[in-house]
């Protein structure tokens, strides 16, 4: 019972209100007095109350001496709250972007482990139409459930997977040289764009100094740089795939030639 009147509280009902409605379910028509044992309160609290829900067409009064109260039935008073609910949040989906123009998602930090394979999860199960991931192997073991379930939805899945990785499912371009860039970084960078509505980038680790950290947004703006970035590494995969004698030609081994003449000599970031 207390359930209930939990659940009557959380529609708009106080505790008087709850109790009162409980009451005349059991029995009907019933006095104010009836009422007050029968919901256990205080009687004039419970005419009171008899009073503010009769105002509120949820309880009816008869012409009678003395008077006594009906309650509408818990389909009337389900479905008047489920119509006033949606009418409510209808109006506020309408209203609250125009609150403040230009809303902007946030875009916000998550830290650990085990809150970022938390999100990266959930980030998967949201979503509905596609994902583009671009992660290491011995990450991906964590997401691979997920993501199976999210191809199995129909879900396209296109993975740039780095360090001898493996997967049965999607379309995978796997990228050489992960151990040269994990070490060039400091860490193991990810990049997941999901709809083109949601997102997240950041460095995963396993070791017990550095915790993992991601960013992770719903900005549509940040969302669509990451899948930017996934595709173009996808581009440059399969054309080094398809032509790897002409680019060596052109641009040296490791492309270094390419290199030097985008990063300008810079010692960061050597290797990609």
């Amino acid at each position: 019972m207390d359930e209930i009147i939990e659940n009557l509280k959380s529609i708009g009902l106080n505790s008087y209100e709850a109790k009162v409605y409980i009451a005349l379910l059991k029995k009907y028509p019933a006095t104010g007095y009836e009422v007050s044992k029968l919901a256990d309160i205080p009687q004039s609290r419970a005419y009171d109350t008899l009073k503010a829900l009769e105002a509120s067409h949820i309880v009816t009064s008869s012409n009678t001496k003395p008077v006594t109260y009906t309650p509408i039935k818990p389909k009337e008073l389900t479905k008047r709250y489920k119509r006033k609910i949606t009418s409510t949040l209808d109006f506020l989906e309408k209203k609250l972007p125009n609150v403040k123009d230009n809303y902007t998602e946030p875009i916000m930090s998550v830290t650990g482990q085990n809150a970022t394979h938390k999100k990266i999860i959930e980030i998967i199960n949201n979503s509905t139409k596609e994902i583009f991931l671009e992660i290491w192997s011995q990450d991906f073991k964590y997401f691979e459930p997920a993501l199976f379930d999210a191809y199995n939805r129909g879900l396209n899945i296109k993975i740039v997977g780095y360090d001898n990785f493996s997967c049965n499912f999607g379309t995978v371009f796997k990228h050489t040289g992960g151990r040269e860039i994990e070490h060039s970084l400091g860490g193991r960078m990810m990049f997941l764009a999901a709809d083109n509505s949601e997102g997240c980038f950041g460095k995963l680790t396993s070791s017990k100094n550095t915790d993992s950290e991601i960013i992770w947004t719903k900005n549509e703006d940040i969302v669509f740089l990451i899948k930017e970035f996934i595709v173009h590494d996808m581009y440059l995969i399969d054309i080094s795939e398809q032509f790897p004698e002409q680019l060596k030609y052109f641009y040296g081994a490791g492309l270094k030639k390419l290199k030097d003449k985008v990063l300008s000599g810079s010692n960061f970031y050597k290797v990609h």
